[in-house]
Formats: structure tokens, sequence, C-alpha cells
């Protein structure tokens, strides 16, 4: 059975990174902000090393940082927790940045991006090979394994799940796929077969969502492997 269609974070990332050195006085952070148009810019040392990140956040906690306490809005205990560390007096990037806690591997899958994301609460990752920062990722360019053709998709759910891994004849189910919504009709030998049909093809890049038609003509048999060992 070939290897399954993963796209990777390479395949996806942002390669042309706005950056500044960590001696760019802070006015210049704010600037490639504006100019850029992004919320984030990674601070980097002379031969690409990621050193730390500068976002919005820490731009308005800079300034925030700089009213009198007296004057200061209050607000409630409870609200915004992780909110940046004020750095009253930074003056260059290196002062200012925050240290980057999470990063990724270009070699990493999107889904594999997409969970980290989720679980660590950010919008974008700095994707770092070797200590090196060759690319961002955010939110918009997980969107990228959505942009498959119907065809594309239903061609691997034939080849690589019916075949691949249930070795059956694909005549005996019928594919169609229409706005990454896969519809399986057919009848497979076991009960199991059926679920690791369904389980398979919802794990499929750009699927959205299964409908199973399927049938089986018996319940299970004892030389069955089980579901979970397929789908690891």
């Amino acid at each position: 059975m070939r290897t399954r269609r993963q796209t990777t974070v390479a395949e996806v990332m942002t390669t042309a990174v706005v950056s500044v050195p960590p001696h760019a006085p802070v006015p210049e952070v704010a600037s490639t902000l504006y100019v850029a148009a992004v919320r984030a810019v990674p601070v980097l040392g002379d031969e690409g090393q990621l050193l730390g990140v500068i976002s919005e956040a820490d731009l308005m906690a800079a300034i925030a940082a700089t009213e009198p306490v007296e004057h200061r809005w209050g607000r409630p205990r409870h609200v915004h927790r992780g909110v940046p560390v004020a750095r009253p007096g930074a003056r260059t990037a290196g002062e200012l940045m925050s240290a980057v806690l999470v990063t990724i591997d270009p070699h990493a899958t999107v889904a594999a991006a997409a969970r980290l994301m989720r679980e660590q609460g950010v919008n974008w990752l700095p994707v770092v090979a070797d200590s090196r920062l060759v690319g961002v990722l955010g939110r918009s360019d997980l969107l990228a394994v959505f942009f498959r053709t119907d065809a594309a998709i239903r061609t691997e759910i034939v080849e690589d799940v019916l075949v691949g891994a249930l070795a059956t004849d694909p005549n005996r189910v019928a594919v169609d796929v229409v706005d990454g919504v896969v519809t399986l009709t057919g009848e497979l030998d076991t009960h199991i077969d059926a679920e690791v049909a369904v389980a398979l093809t919802s794990r499929t890049e750009g699927v959205i969502d299964v409908v199973d038609r399927l049938s089986w003509q018996v319940q299970d048999r004892p030389d069955t492997i089980p579901v979970r060992s397929l789908l690891h």
C-alpha cells in the first residue's frame, strides 16, 4: 500500500518572510508591521536564526507602559490572560521581542500544525529548520488542503482506501464527491471493513464530510485487522 498524501508545512508556508534584526529601532519595527500588513514579525540574527518575535500586542504593551499608572483604565483581574509583558524603555527589537515558545518543522503535516495552533492558542507559527527560520505558517495557509478538486479526492479514496487499505474491488463501492462531501455507496465484506472505509475517507485531505451508505455481508470475521491498527 502506498503512502497516503499528507500535505506538509513546507508546501503551504509563506517563505517571503518580513523580519527585523535585533538592533532595529522600535519605530522601524512598527513601520515594518504597518507596511507589510502583518500582525507579528520575527527577529532574526545575522545567520537567519530565530531570536524572538514582536507582535502588535507587544508594541501596544510598550506604548501603554508609558502612560502614568493613575491615568490607566482599570481592568478586572480576570481579563486578558496572557497579555504580553510591558517593556517600558525598550528601544530596539531585541529589547522589545518576546521569546518564541512554539515553532514547527517544515516536514510536519498541516494537520499537526493545525492541532498545535489550537492547543497553544496561536494564530501563526514560525517554521524552523536547523535553528534557522525558513518560513511562517498562518491559519489561512492551512486552508490550502481544501483547495483539492473533487476528482483528486475521489481518486485518492479509490486508490488508497478501497484498493490500498481494504484490498477490495473498487467497483463494489461507488464514490461520489461533491464540494468535498463524499458519499460511499455499496457493499463490503464486513462491518469493520465499512468502518475502516468511512474512517480513512474522513481523514483524506480535502474531505468535508462523509455520507455513509455502506452495507456488509457479515458482521465480522476473526482474521480482520482491528480498525485502530489500520488507522495508525
